[in-house]
C-alpha cells in the first residue's frame, strides 16, 4: 500500500473523501473539493470530463499511480476519481506525490 493510499484511508475514515463522478463533480460545484485525484487506470473520456470542472472550478486535480483496484481495497469503495475535501489532507497527499517525482 502506498502512502496516498494510507493516507486516503485515514481521510475516508474522517468523512473527508469522496468517490465517483457525479459526487465528485457536485464537490467541486459546491467548492467543497480541495483536489481532486484520479487512478491510474481510469478511462481517458472521465479524466477529461473531471479535468475540464476542476479547470472550471480552479480545483487541483492529480493522477495518482495507484489502481481502482488499489484505493478499493483501501476505501473500500472501487473508485476511479476520489475528492478529497479537507485542505490538510489535500496538503498531505501532495506532498506524497511530489516526494514520488
Amino acid at each position: 500500500m502506498s502512502g496516498i493510499i494510507g493516507t486516503l484511508s485515514i481521510c475516508r475514515r474522517a468523512g473527508k473523501l469522496i468517490g465517483g463522478m457525479d459526487e465528485v463533480k457536485a464537490a467541486c460545484r459546491r467548492k467543497e473539493s480541495k483536489l481532486v485525484l484520479v487512478a491510474s487506470d481510469c478511462s481517458e473520456k472521465s479524466y477529461r470530463e473531471i479535468k475540464y470542472i476542476c479547470e472550471r472550478e480552479n480545483v487541483p486535480l492529480m493522477k495518482i499511480p495507484d489502481t481502482m483496484d488499489g484505493i478499493g481495497e483501501s476505501v473500500g469503495k472501487r473508485w476511479g476519481i476520489v475528492s478529497v475535501n479537507d485542505a490538510g489532507f489535500a496538503k498531505a497527499v501532495t506532498e506524497k506525490l511530489s516526494d514520488r517525482a
